[in-house]
């Protein structure tokens, strides 16, 4: 994943919520990305956690009045505002959102927020009554309206029942938020689109039974998240599979069958810039579907008969030199069981391939459903091969072999 927050400053406001306690995640996740952290805290806010607590884990005092002494020492919201790289409010209450909205600077938080040159986020917390209301609403409209961030409360079904839409969003997306948004300005993919296919398909035989095979996705998804922190657009096409995507950028779209995916890649490829093929897409798929379930007393033994399905590399491999104005960059990836390399220098080459991923199941932890994986990069050029890793190191790996290619 890409350090994009290493050496970034940030302000945090704290303000007077039960939720001020959750600042100590964000801080020390912040701290452990690489980033420098001032805390700026209303005076509501220390009723809820104190300021030696905030600045052990800072190592900064912590700003909360505009005098510091009696002696005329002030604190500068002007020098603060301009000091930060970013400014994140969190937990933002129902109050000092209204005042963010409406210019109130009655307290050091909302003067700095005014002089913040940075771009400014922002995680309400409050109760579902109050993040309801029609002024609260509005007030964050507004805020929208400003160019700040709002870093939507928990939702769906779940949080809506546990503990309401108002609630904070959890510290670790807090921060990914930030991490997309400086990885959309700073990252190595920045301006790039990827397109990536992942997991299985199911090709039917009736309403109940298909032939499929046991990818879970994990490589697929741990490669969009690492396009995604290096600020590309990731387009992901998903065949069954239950992992869920990180990042707010990953525009997913769910298909069941080969064909779908086929015709779900033929739509979006013309946007990508690249596209790595992760996906254990069926290479036969019946050549009739019963519209009923087929009863085992009704057919005794049962005689399968297959149609070979589209092969969705090999078509994007004769289509991608067709776009003049943006040369493509295809990647595959090829899980062998015997003569590996062989097999896989023949895919690349016949399916037009920029570089294959190549994987066996002889080797313990690189089959499916492993959370590791152990790779070989090939291309015209030559072979590099690595040791087993997490799936979320080897996709490292794999994008940083695509970047050096995109750069070409």
């Amino acid at each position: 994943m890409a350090e994009v927050l290493k050496g970034k400053k940030i302000v945090l406001g704290i303000t007077g919520s039960i939720a001020a306690y959750k600042a100590c995640y964000i801080i020390r996740g912040l701290i452990k990305k690489g980033a420098e952290v001032q805390v700026v805290i209303t005076p509501a806010g220390k009723e809820f956690i104190t300021p030696i607590t905030l600045s052990a884990l800072t190592s900064k005092p912590v700003i909360s009045e505009f005098f510091a002494q009696r002696d005329g020492t002030w604190n500068s919201h002007v020098d603060l505002g301009l000091w930060a790289d970013a400014m994140l409010i969190a937990p933002a209450t129902a109050s000092t959102i209204g005042k963010m909205a409406n210019g109130v600077a009655d307290n050091m938080l909302i003067t700095t927020y005014l002089s913040a040159k940075a771009p400014v986020f922002v995680a309400p917390a409050m109760d579902l009554d109050m993040f309801a209301h029609p002024s609260t609403q509005k007030n964050l409209d507004t805020l929208r309206s400003y160019g700040n961030h709002i870093i939507e409360p928990a939702s769906g079904e779940l949080a809506s029942h546990l503990v309401g839409k108002g609630r904070m969003e959890e510290p670790d997306n807090i921060i990914r938020h930030l991490e997309e948004y400086f990885a959309s300005k700073e990252g190595d993919l920045k301006d790039k689109t990827i397109l990536i296919t992942t997991g299985p398909t199911y090709e039917k035989i009736d309403p109940v039974r298909f032939i499929g095979n046991y990818s879970s996705g994990k490589m697929g998804f741990a490669l969009a998240d690492e396009c995604a922190s290096r600020g590309a657009k990731v387009i992901l096409i998903a065949g069954p599979t239950q992992q869920k995507t990180r990042y707010t950028s990953v525009e997913r779209y769910d298909v069941e069958s080969a064909s779908q995916m086929f015709e779900a890649v033929k739509e979006k490829f013309p946007e990508a810039d690249a596209a790595i093929l992760s996906a254990a897409v069926a290479d036969y798929t019946p050549e009739q579907v019963a519209d009923e379930k087929i009863k085992r007393e009704k057919t005794g033994e049962m005689t399968l008969a297959l149609k070979p399905t589209q092969d969705i590399a090999a078509y994007l491999g004769s289509w991608k030199n067709n776009f003049p104005l943006r040369e493509k960059i295809l990647v595959g990836f090829a899980l062998e069981t015997n003569n590996e390399e062989t097999n896989a220098l023949d895919k690349l080459n016949r399916k037009n391939l920029d570089f294959i991923v190549l994987n066996s199941l002889n080797d313990k932890g690189a089959g499916f459903q492993c959370d590791t994986n152990k790779v070989t990069i090939i291309d015209r050029e030559g072979r590099e091969e690595y040791p087993l890793k997490s799936k979320a190191e080897v996709a490292h790996d794999i994008v940083n072999h695509l970047a050096k290619v995109l750069k070409k």
